[in-house]
């Protein structure tokens, strides 16, 4: 190394003030004299890099090409849009594109240029560009491809199949807890992994038979079918409900049967249908609520004499099925001998029916109450089911269903506050009480399929009505999901509409408003009673599944942090509400046409009958 005194040195002077500037002013004339100083070739070539390194940068980047592919380059409005992914981390959770739906934050999925069909029509009738239907929708001719249609259609077919995966997955999860720790018993009790008898007939299993059917769950089914077969008996010393044993067991066999052609299952239906006619051994015509399977004996429970109007009045489809497959008529003349009696009952309020009605008198009793919930509410259901059931021949059944659903406009509706939901009240002494069950979620679904089947159009209005009601007592609890009963505000100024008394806040997993979002969706097309659906069934699977197999009914909806648990899966959680999810997120009309089938009160398909019968 060179001492200092000897190294090379350069020595740089800064100018007074602005120097900076000139030097910058410098530099710039340098780069350009240099430039200029370059051949024509030489400049072509570094101009054609740069761009090629541009297009590159551009094509490379994935935000930038996911912009450029969905049409949204420059646009940084949030559309609602989510990724396609099935959340590992937790294995129930999936996460899905959404469908249209009129909230805000939503755009409608499909071409960037659909349009409403009101819109349509304007646009042709003022000379606009040609259109094409596609769906609910329609399209410009001019500005969307055959491609895009096909993409959209994709993805349509990819958001149904994931919901409908969603469900079989849920069903799975719940009948591994009731294999593991339930198998042949009634229900499952999952957080203490044990069982809970009814009747000791596997009530779970049997009501699960044609869900599983129609999820398309072979090796489930298969098992299912084995016990059913090779140990299931009837011939038992126990008391059962003639009600939950007929729409559960009865209807579950007769169901499956038609759905399988297996006759394993007629056979089994038989025996439980010959061993409940005993119950309809009474003066009145009015049957007992009790049926001792084994000895052939019936009773009233031992409280009381009376008989709830549901339960006498929501056994017919399914005894008066059973007498077309038998041949035997004693089963339907049993059942309509009831509607008979009460068709010509005193005691009724402009269709509507008291709760009770006393086997020995055959006459209502706890007169001047009318609901559509618990102990009435199936009694309106069967009367146009039978009507459908029967080829719209039984006039007596659809004069008293329309007369009743006129009753319930004049009587039970009523306007709650802020939001003006229309809700069905229970009127007592002719005092009306803004008290609601779950239970009354039927009665979308109801008046939609009577419409459907040429009833007054207003009914299925009312029914759009009644489930964006049914749809608020989820939405408005902590939780997501519905009180066993809600009480709704109609008081000026009210900041909710809906309210929950403490000891109406637990969820059995009842199937009703997803039974009736199936209906509005199948009738109307309408996205948005799928979006509901499916946020309901996130939320139950956020509150009430357990982690060991099954799901659980829970005590409060109001509290998320801990819902507490009731430890008991009802075998309708599998036998009702998770068929209607999958039949809700289904796109195949044919799927249980409901034109060639009505469901009983337990969502058991039973065949319409054909014109000649």
């Amino acid at each position: 190394m060179l001492p200092p005194s000897e190294r090379d040195f350069v020595s740089v002077t800064l100018g007074e003030s602005g120097s900076y500037t000139n030097g910058k002013q410098w530099r710039r004339q340098s780069c350009w004299r240099k430039w200029k100083q370059l051949s024509r070739l030489q400049r072509s070539l570094i101009l054609f890099t740069l761009m090629l390194l541009l297009v590159c940068g551009i094509v490379t980047s994935p935000t930038l090409m996911a912009h450029w592919r969905d049409g949204t380059l420059g646009d940084n409005t949030d559309d609602g849009k989510q990724p396609f992914v099935l959340d590992l981390k937790n294995e129930y959770k999936f996460i899905l594109p959404e469908p249209p739906s009129g909230k805000k934050g939503f755009r409608r999925r499909g071409p960037p240029v659909l349009q409403s069909r009101s819109q349509s029509k304007t646009n042709a009738s003022e000379g606009g560009k040609p259109v094409v239907s596609w769906r609910e929708a329609v399209i410009d001719q001019g500005q969307v491809s055959d491609t895009d249609i096909k993409e959209a259609e994709i993805q349509e077919i990819t958001l149904a199949e994931s919901r409908l995966e969603a469900v079989r997955e849920a069903f799975r999860h719940a009948w591994k807890g009731y294999k593991d720790f339930a198998w042949g018993h009634d229900e499952l009790k999952p957080i203490s992994k044990s069982y809970g008898e009814w009747f000791g007939l596997g009530l779970t299993l049997i009501d699960a038979l044609d869900t599983m059917w129609i999820l398309g769950l072979k090796d489930e089914f298969a098992e299912a079918r084995e016990w059913v077969a090779t140990e299931l008996s009837f011939d038992k010393n126990v008391d059962v409900n003639l009600f939950e044993s007929t729409i559960r067991i009865l209807g579950g066999l007769l169901s499956t049967y038609h759905l399988t052609g297996d006759s394993v299952f007629l056979e089994k239906a038989k025996d439980i249908g010959s061993r409940l006619m005993p119950a309809f051994n009474t003066a009145s015509k009015i049957p007992y609520s009790d049926v001792n399977i084994g000895k052939g004996t019936a009773h009233s429970p031992q409280w009381t004499s009376d008989s709830t109007v549901a339960e006498v009045t929501s056994v017919q489809l399914e005894f008066r099925e059973l007498s077309r497959l038998t041949g035997d008529p004693k089963y339907k003349l049993a059942v309509m001998d009831v509607m008979n009696q009460v068709h010509k009952l005193d005691g009724k309020n402009d269709g509507l029916v008291p709760m009770f009605i006393n086997t020995n008198s055959g006459q209502f009793t706890h007169q001047g109450i009318y609901t559509l919930g618990a102990r009435a509410d199936s009694y309106y259901e069967y009367l146009l089911k039978q009507w459908i059931q029967g080829g719209k021949k039984e006039n007596d059944l659809l004069e008293d269903y329309l007369q009743a659903m006129e009753g319930v406009k004049k009587n039970l509706l009523r306007k709650s506050n802020p939001l003006g939901l229309t809700f069905v009240g229970e009127l007592s002494h002719g005092h009306l009480s803004p008290k609601m069950d779950h239970l009354v979620c039927f009665l979308p679904g109801t008046l939609a399929l009577g419409a459907h089947h040429g009833l007054p159009a207003d009914h299925m209005e009312l029914a759009k009505e009644l489930i964006e009601t049914c749809y608020q007592m989820y939405v408005q609890m902590e939780t997501g999901l519905s009180p066993e009963i809600a009480h709704f505000n109609m008081h000026e100024g009210s900041k909710q509409d809906v309210e929950v008394k403490i000891a109406d806040r637990h969820n059995l997993l009842r199937p009703e408003t997803v039974e009736s979002l199936f209906y509005l969706y199948r009738f109307t097309k309408d996205k948005k009673y799928q979006l509901w659906g499916w946020e309901i069934l996130q939320n139950f699977n956020k509150y009430t599944r357990v982690s060991t197999g099954g799901y659980t009914s829970i005590n409060n909806v109001r509290d998320p942090a801990y819902p507490n648990p009731r430890d008991k899966m009802e075998s309708f959680f599998l036998g009702e509400t998770l068929k209607y999810f999958y039949l809700l997120f289904s796109e195949d009309p044919d799927l249980i046409s409901l034109d060639k089938y009505v469901f009983n009160t337990e969502a058991h398909p039973l065949p319409v009958w054909p014109e000649a019968e």
